[in-house]
């Protein structure tokens, strides 16, 4: 299939990246397979991505979008009248029940950043995202301290294969919150 003008293309290439990291992990990514998987010639790959870090940079960057675009678009957490820890608590169990290979995807580009330090910067943007998200309500050290406590709560389940237990994580929650 011939493509001269496809503007499109770098899009695809970071979403078969993801597709690919979700099916194989990490060690399965490489251009070669983001190629095949999006259905573009090799030389695409290595053009908008010279890097597998590039690459891995701008899907962690779009994986990232779920859990924080939920927070910030919550228009109970707008509400003073709002229980902060319930919603979040509420939010964290639909993102958790929703699409749990996206979920876990989220999780292995994230931790990813441990071995791949281009990676760092773009994990700290998820846990800036959602601090920022809870800015109007909650001050930026407790916002960031509940960042963490989400954080935990969420690789525990992911790890443990544990239920989500929402009445748990609002009591927590609530602890941190003045």
């Amino acid at each position: 299939m011939s493509r001269r003008y496809d503007p499109e293309r770098r899009q695809r290439i970071i979403d078969a990246a993801i597709r690919v990291v979700g099916r194989s992990g990490i060690a399965g990514l490489s251009h070669r397979t983001v190629a095949a998987e999006a259905d573009v010639p090799l030389g695409s790959t290595t053009y908008h991505f010279a890097s597998l870090d590039e690459l891995l940079v701008a899907a962690l960057r779009q994986a990232n979008e779920g859990f924080a675009t939920a927070v910030r678009e919550s228009g109970a957490l707008a509400d003073p009248g709002c229980d902060v820890a319930g919603e979040l608590a509420r939010l964290t169990g639909e993102w958790l029940g929703g699409d749990r290979t996206g979920v876990e995807l989220e999780y292995e580009l994230y931790l990813a950043a441990l071995r791949r330090p281009a990676l760092r910067p773009v994990a700290a943007e998820w846990c800036g995202a959602v601090a920022e998200a809870l800015a109007s309500r909650i001050d930026p050290v407790t916002a960031r301290a509940l960042v963490a406590l989400l954080d935990g709560i969420c690789l525990h389940v992911l790890l443990t294969d544990a239920p989500y237990d929402a009445d748990y994580t609002r009591v927590m929650l609530a602890r941190l919150i003045p």
